[in-house]
């Protein structure tokens, strides 16, 4: 039997890897709805909301206590995380445009906002709020990508 996608072995920031299937099947956001989650310091996420279960094919019990990084879609360039992790360390907050993975291989883009949660001076977690994207900028945003993951090797 063969795969409808491509497969991919994923390596994680932490050194962790898992196998994943990419298909090229996307899932257009539903206009109007927010996807929220809110995830601990190290990224783990904590809470979501339903359009968050729903948008990424994932049950909430496979989301909560899960890396965001489930998330991670191979055409992500490793620079764009790099800069969100950079801002939001910072005590800072960041928006970008995300193409994010589907449990069943395909993807979905979002344009998404990290906050990070501050108390006592201290970062504890990242609330992330995604809303529709511009579909001019996902095309601007695609062809930019492809360049940055070509650059680094991938």
């Amino acid at each position: 039997m063969t795969c409808p996608g491509r497969a991919t072995q994923w390596t994680y920031y932490d050194g962790s890897s898992r196998q994943v299937v990419v298909t090229d099947v996307e899932t257009r956001f539903p206009t109007g709805e927010l996807i929220v989650s809110q995830t601990d310091r190290d990224g783990v996420i904590t809470t979501c909301n339903e359009a968050f279960v729903i948008m990424s094919g994932f049950s909430k019990e496979e989301l909560i206590g899960a890396p965001h990084s489930i998330l991670r879609h191979p055409d992500m360039p490793r620079a764009a995380y790099a800069d969100l992790w950079s801002t939001v360390q910072q005590g800072k907050r960041w928006s970008g445009y995300v193409k994010n993975l589907r449990a069943d291989g395909g993807y979905y883009w979002v344009y998404a906002t990290v906050i990070p949660k501050v108390r006592g001076g201290e970062i504890v977690g990242h609330t992330s709020v995604r809303r529709e994207p511009s579909r001019d900028k996902v095309s601007e945003i695609e062809k930019l990508y492809a360049e940055m993951v070509k650059a680094e090797g991938r």
